[in-house]
């Protein structure tokens, strides 16, 4: 076993060509690879831990969403909106009764909620961001090491909608084509000599498969690991090419329906759509793909840091035919006596949170030694608004899923009982071994993390 352990380092890749361009295959963190327990590198050092966001706009349903407890406890009680979430929740914490105070700003709406309680700094304008996002920080400090510093993502495909921001005048694209991030991952960066504008073309490589370019080096590591390693390398790579077919998918044209025929004012009408809208399956299954190759660049420690947008604050999501979208929703609908709530609006809620499950499903799908994936990763969850027909930015909803290694305790609902929303974020950060004492301007600053979290 000592020998096997040697045979393959750790930051082995498979490397190829595939119509004249390079392309690359990172391992996931084999047996091999670990110590004889599963529990760090056979070096001795520590499995790596990542840290990522994930985004929802538009909050929640006050009162259909989690019941509220009058004190932190063991055990969240999910309703009828986050029902989704359910099975889950013992990896899950849930965090409300935090506040956002604003020390005599405005509330600017859609954009304090999140800047305060990702910056720790109130801002002054519609458009400021007075200070880097707490994911930044961590960045900062751990996101050295692998390929990618870190991965930015949206699912609605709107490379300027990111939650990631340094400053005002420096926020990162977001990657919203599951093509293009494919590429990105498994692309090696070779170029061609000839033409140095050449860059691997998605297209080429999900047809033909990138496991097609480094069959011949599998073949090797395969022979020199374990019975169990094969069986997680074939795993792996029935995976890949289960997501390259999906893409594929995405390339081919319908076959003809003469029984799906879209009326002609119908094109019309949508034509005059304003930018940023976008058909909510689509959106969902978007995220879906995008989810499945970042889990993939995380086991294969291409990047420890990540933030996924499921959607934005100004939710632009709507369904197939109709004009109406979420955020307007919220503001133009009815709430309906019988049930208490907007019921258009309260639906798209429960869209969201059916994403948010899809994506901690895919971390858990991932094994890593005695783990998971997501036991070995930080995810802050987020949304601006606690309730968005009000724009209110106190209570606002924020999630933590997976424990960080072991370095948090998992599946609380923690009160805040007022205290400043920036208490999570000060949190996240000492879980991520930041040696920060306080966090945070004016009201927002706080020199107390969340004891009953920490480890």
């Amino acid at each position: 076993m000592i020998m096997l352990k040697r045979a393959v380092p750790r930051r082995t890749a498979l490397k190829g060509l595939l119509g004249g361009m390079g392309v690359s295959v990172g391992l996931p963190f084999l047996d091999c690879f670990l110590d004889g327990n599963g529990t760090a590198l056979a070096s001795g050092a520590p499995l790596p831990t990542r840290f990522g966001t994930w985004y929802w706009g538009c909050g929640h349903t006050p009162g259909y969403a989690v019941a509220e407890p009058n004190a932190t406890k063991q055990g969240i009680d999910f309703l009828q909106e986050c029902a989704p979430l359910a099975p889950y929740k013992q990896h899950i914490n849930y965090f409300g009764g935090f506040n956002t105070p604003l020390d005599g700003l405005s509330n600017y709406v859609h954009h304090s909620g999140w800047v305060g309680s990702r910056t720790g700094t109130a801002p002054s304008s519609p458009s400021e961001i007075p200070a880097p996002t707490f994911d930044l920080l961590i960045s900062d400090a751990l996101g050295g090491g692998t390929r990618f510093r870190s991965l930015d993502l949206n699912s609605m495909g709107n490379a300027n909608i990111n939650y990631s921001v340094r400053n005002t005048y420096s926020r990162s694209a977001a990657e919203g084509s599951p093509l293009m991030l494919y590429s990105r991952v498994f692309g090696s960066g070779f170029t061609d000599p000839n033409n140095a504008d050449f860059k691997p073309d998605p297209k080429v490589m999900v047809r033909k498969s990138v496991l097609s370019a480094v069959m011949e080096e599998s073949k090797k590591v395969r022979a020199r690991v374990g019975k169990s390693d094969q069986q997680r390398l074939d795993e792996y790579f029935n995976s890949v090419r289960q997501l390259e077919n999906q893409l594929a998918l995405q390339l081919e044209k319908p076959a003809p329906n003469q029984a799906c025929v879209a009326p002609v004012d119908g094109f019309a009408k949508f034509d005059k759509l304003p930018p940023g809208m976008a058909i909510i399956d689509a959106v969902a299954e978007n995220h879906r793909i995008l989810t499945d190759i970042l889990v993939m660049a995380l086991a294969c420690n291409q990047t420890k840091i990540f933030n996924i947008v499921f959607n934005d604050g100004f939710s632009g999501l709507r369904r197939a035919g109709d004009s109406n979208t979420h955020h307007t929703l919220t503001h133009e609908e009815e709430t309906d006596p019988k049930l208490g709530y907007q019921p258009g609006a309260f639906w798209f809620n429960c869209q969201s949170m059916k994403g948010c499950a899809d994506f901690i499903q895919a971390f858990t799908k991932i094994r890593e030694g005695d783990k998971s994936l997501l036991d070995n990763t930080l995810v802050f969850a987020g949304s601006e608004s606690s309730h968005a027909r009000l724009h209110g930015i106190n209570n606002l909803p924020m999630m933590t899923f997976g424990s960080a290694g072991g370095r948090i305790r998992t599946g609380l609902h923690v009160v805040g009982s007022g205290d400043p929303v920036t208490r999570v974020g000060l949190t996240v950060m000492r879980a991520m071994g930041l040696p920060i004492q306080k966090w945070g301007t004016k009201s927002l600053e706080t020199s107390q993390p969340i004891g009953d979290v920490l480890i």
